[in-house]
């Protein structure tokens, strides 16, 4: 169950997969901190992870939970290679692990891959902001209220 690898070719999701090694998180752990380096990313295999956003004096947001088959982390593809959310696991976690560099290396050296697996990342990018927009409405503006 590979989502996030499904639509790849087979010979671009063998270049990945053989990039990869299996991790397991049990529940609970902090996989990753906002701002700090983003030097891997995952797929899910089984499990689910937090994403959540440091808010000064609060405990952090959960904006979204993401499951099997998801991308964990985007932010080690653009520079300057930092997190823009925090990930901690709501349930044990059964990953692929990628490190980051390998991965940045291999889509200069093939560009085919390197654009299927950007767009595949954007893909990700862009349901997590709206993801994420919805859900600081919901925290912070009133329902309810209209704005002006």
């Amino acid at each position: 169950m590979h989502y996030f690898l499904d639509d790849l070719s087979q010979e671009h999701r063998t270049t990945l997969t053989d990039l990869a090694r299996e991790v397991s998180f049990p529940a609970g752990v902090r996989i990753f901190e906002e701002h700090r380096r983003a030097d891997r990313f995952w797929v899910l295999r089984r499990g689910g992870v937090d994403l959540d956003l440091h808010i000064p004096g609060h405990r952090p947001s959960v904006i979204e939970t993401v499951h099997g088959g998801d991308l964990l982390g985007w932010s080690w593809l653009f520079p300057p290679y930092l997190w823009t959310l925090g990930a901690r696991t709501r349930t044990p976690v059964e990953a692929l692990e990628f490190d980051a560099a390998e991965v940045r290396a291999r889509c200069e050296a093939d560009p085919a891959f390197g654009q299927q697996l950007v767009l595949r990342c954007a893909a990700v990018i862009g349901r997590r902001l709206r993801t994420t927009r919805t859900r600081l409405l919901e925290l912070y503006v009133p329902y309810g209220t209209e704005a002006n």
